[in-house]
C-alpha cells in the first residue's frame, strides 16, 4: 500500500512540476553598452531569479543588425575594425559571451541572409553560434515554441 502511495504521489508531483520558462532575445544592437545591459547582465540575473523558483529559463538570442560584430572571431578582420571600443574590450568580450554559452546554456541563432551584407563567412563567427537561413525564422520558430519575445535594439 505505502509503495502504491509512494508511486501516486511521485506521479502527481511529476505531472504538476511547471515547464521551464522560455525567452528569445531579438538582438539587433550594436551599442556595445545595450549589449552587455540586455544580454550579458540581464541573462544571468533572470537565469539566476528562475533557479531562485526552481525553474530553468531556457534561452535563445537570435543575432541579427548591428549585433553581428559581437560575435566574430576577430574583429580587426571584418567591417568592424573601426569600432575602437569593441576591439579594445574584445578579448574580455568573447570570454563573457562564451561562458553565457557553456555555463549558462544559451543558444546563439545568427541570421545568414545578413552575413553576406557584412561581409561575414561561417569562418568569421564564433563557433558555438549557430548560423540560420534567417533571423525571422528563428523568431518564428522559437515563438511558435513558447518562448517570450524581447526585443534588444
Amino acid at each position: 500500500m505505502k509503495v502504491i502511495f509512494f508511486i501516486l504521489i511521485s506521479l502527481f508531483t511529476l505531472l504538476s512540476a511547471e515547464e521551464s520558462a522560455k525567452v528569445v532575445y531579438d538582438l539587433t544592437t550594436k551599442d556595445l553598452q545595450i549589449f552587455e545591459r540586455k544580454i550579458l547582465k540581464a541573462i544571468v540575473a533572470n537565469k539566476h531569479h528562475y533557479e531562485g523558483k526552481l525553474k530553468e529559463l531556457d534561452v535563445t538570442v537570435v543575432i541579427h543588425g548591428g549585433a553581428y560584430r559581437f560575435f566574430t572571431q576577430n574583429p580587426m578582420k571584418t567591417e568592424y575594425k573601426s569600432d575602437k571600443t569593441l576591439v579594445t574590450s574584445y578579448s574580455e568580450l568573447k570570454k563573457r559571451i562564451r561562458t553565457m554559452h557553456s555555463m549558462y546554456d544559451v543558444e546563439f541563432l545568427m541570421c545568414g541572409a545578413g552575413m553576406v551584407k557584412h561581409g561575414l563567412k561561417a569562418k568569421d563567427i564564433v563557433d558555438y553560434v549557430t548560423i540560420i537561413p534567417n533571423s525571422t525564422i528563428g523568431l518564428i520558430d522559437r515563438q511558435n515554441e513558447g518562448y517570450a519575445y524581447i526585443p534588444v535594439n
